[in-house]
C-alpha cells in the first residue's frame, strides 16, 4: 500500500513540478487550428504520448535502472540523451526545471537520494530533465518501472489535458474520456521500449517541433511552452 500511495503522489499531475505553466505545443496547435475539437485533440494527445514513450519514456527506465544500482554515471548519460534531443528551447526549459524542482521536491519530502547527488552535481554540467528523474525518484521510492513509466505517460497526456480546457471548448468529461482511451496504450507503448537502450531514443514529430519553435516568438501566450 505505501509503494501505491508514493506512486500516487509523485506522479499526480498537480504535484509542484509547475507541469500547469506548460501545453506540450497545444497552444499553437489550437492557434493554428491543427487542434479544433474533441477528435483532433484526442489525435494530438495521443501524438504527444506516443512520442514521450520513444523518447523521455526510454530515457526514464535507464534512469530507473540506474538508481537500482547505484551508478550515477549512467543517471548523468540520460539525463544528457534527453538534453539533447530537445531540439526547441521551450520544450528543453520545460524538462529541466521540471527536472529540477522534481530533484528539489525529492530531496525535501524523501531525504538523502540518488537524486539529490545528481542534483548537486548538475550545477556544473548536464542538467537535471524531469524524466530521468522521476525516474530515480521511484526507484527510490521501490516502486517498479513499469508503473514509473505509467505515471509518466499519464502525466504527459494530463498535462495536455489541462492546457485544453483553458484553451479551447472541451469540458472536463471530454478530458477524462480522452485520457481514459489514451491510457488503454500505455501496455503497448512500454513493451515497445522496455529493451531500447538510451541511443534508440527517438522523438520525430516535425510538425509539433515547428509549433514550438513557432511559440517561441509569440508576444501575448498563456502557457511557457
Amino acid at each position: 500500500m505505501a509503494e501505491t500511495l508514493k506512486l500516487l503522489q509523485f506522479g499526480d499531475s498537480v504535484f509542484p513540478v509547475g507541469a500547469f505553466s506548460f501545453s506540450s505545443g497545444l497552444e499553437m496547435a489550437v492557434e493554428h487550428g491543427v487542434v479544433h475539437d474533441r477528435t483532433t485533440l484526442q489525435d494530438y494527445v495521443r501524438t504527444v504520448t506516443r512520442l514521450a514513450a520513444t523518447g523521455d519514456g526510454v530515457a526514464l527506465l535507464a534512469g530507473h535502472r540506474a538508481a537500482l544500482v547505484g551508478d550515477l554515471d549512467r543517471i548523468r548519460s540520460a539525463d544528457d540523451a534527453v538534453h539533447q534531443r530537445k531540439i526547441n528551447e521551450e520544450m528543453r526549459t520545460m524538462s529541466v526545471r521540471m527536472g529540477r524542482k522534481l530533484a528539489e521536491a525529492a530531496t525535501r519530502i524523501v531525504g538523502e537520494t540518488l537524486l539529490k547527488k545528481r542534483l548537486n552535481e548538475s550545477a556544473a554540467g548536464t542538467p537535471v530533465t524531469y524524466p530521468v528523474a522521476l525516474g530515480v525518484v521511484f526507484a527510490d521510492l521501490g516502486v517498479p518501472e513499469e508503473d514509473a513509466f505509467a505515471a509518466h505517460q499519464y502525466g504527459a497526456a494530463s498535462t495536455v489535458l489541462s492546457a485544453a480546457i483553458r484553451l479551447m471548448r472541451v469540458d472536463h468529461l471530454d478530458a477524462q474520456s480522452i485520457l481514459f482511451a489514451v491510457n488503454e496504450k500505455v501496455s503497448d507503448d512500454y513493451r515497445d521500449v522496455r529493451t531500447a537502450g538510451l541511443e534508440d531514443m527517438q522523438t520525430f514529430g516535425p510538425h509539433l517541433d515547428v509549433l514550438a519553435a513557432a511559440h517561441q516568438h509569440i508576444h501575448v501566450r498563456m502557457f511557457m511552452s
